[in-house]
């Protein structure tokens, strides 16, 4: 959800944080990954504008700062 709401394909996603494709789709199947990958693609999401919703007993989310 979130690499789609800054229009990025896996390809980018995984290029931004220096991570395989694979490494990616891995993620978005729920697979568990190391503690510093989830970071790397947290921190390229962020750099690109993606703002994560903390849980807050309606579910966590995403949005788009607005300067982006």
């Amino acid at each position: 959800m979130a690499r789609a709401a800054i229009g990025w394909g896996v390809r980018d996603l995984a290029k931004e944080a220096g991570v395989s494709p694979d490494t990616i789709a891995r993620l978005e199947r729920g697979e568990e990954l190391k503690v510093s990958t989830i970071e790397a693609i947290r921190s390229a999401l962020e750099a690109a504008g993606v703002q994560f919703i903390p849980e807050n007993g309606g579910g966590a989310g995403v949005r788009l700062q607005k300067n982006f």
